[in-house]
């Protein structure tokens, strides 16, 4: 498996500082149990973090503000002291849900209970403790295009199982996809294999077919 869309420094960098609400900080978690270059990633924020830290002078009244120009830092932060290790054989893992999103969902996807979305796709809520995000498990028979929609806020989307275009672009297993207002797209599952894949949203799709926005608030999608 080799991973080529990865979180952005941004996204990263507010993980990193804990600033994420839980279902966006469940995907970047997911992600990293995927991606070894994106756990390289954030132990160089991590580390950029507590060098700021020390730097830093207490300031209860302004903790907003300075939590905003760590974030700037850190994501403008040089990153060449840590170099990227050579990668080392490790056990197969055969679970195609990985921890941390395995705990959420009680098993792996053998074990797990699929509600139906229409035209053979399914999906299954997930409970979190924040009230900033919706987190389901989405699964699109192979072949499939997803409605076409735009969004009310930002989507991220972890590929678990199979594949999708969207547009030029493929994501597989580990490959994260991040869209936001300015997005108008149809991904399309690829052939040959179910794609499973955790998305996060924090506001409801925008469905450009009229039957769909109509048995939106009954999918709750």
């Amino acid at each position: 498996m080799s991973v080529k869309h990865h979180v952005s420094d941004g996204l990263l960098a507010a993980y990193a500082t804990g600033e994420l609400a839980e279902g966006w900080s469940l995907a970047i978690a997911t992600h990293l149990a995927l991606c070894p270059e994106c756990r390289v990633r954030l132990a160089r924020f991590e580390t950029a973090a507590g060098e700021l830290m020390e730097e830093t002078a207490p300031d209860v009244a302004g903790i907003d503000q300075s939590w905003d120009a760590m974030r700037r830092r850190l994501v403008g932060a040089e990153v060449h002291a840590f170099p990227v290790q050579p990668a080392v054989s490790a056990p197969v893992h055969t679970a195609v849900i990985p921890e941390p999103l395995r705990s959420y969902l009680g098993s792996d996807v053998d074990g797990l209970k699929w509600k139906a979305l229409g035209r053979g796709a399914s999906h299954i809520m997930i409970k979190t403790g924040d009230s900033e995000t919706s987190v389901r498990l989405l699964r699109i028979p192979a072949g499939s295009p997803v409605p076409e929609h735009s969004h009310g806020g930002r989507e991220l989307t972890l590929v678990l199982a199979g594949c999708f275009t969207d547009g030029s672009e493929r994501f597989a297993r580990g490959d994260l996809e991040e869209a936001d207002e300015t997005v108008e797209h149809q991904p399309i599952a690829g052939a040959g294999e179910d794609c499973i894949c955790l998305a996060v949203t924090d506001a409801p799709l925008r469905f450009k077919s009229r039957l769909l926005r109509l048995v939106q608030p009954i999918l709750g999608i």
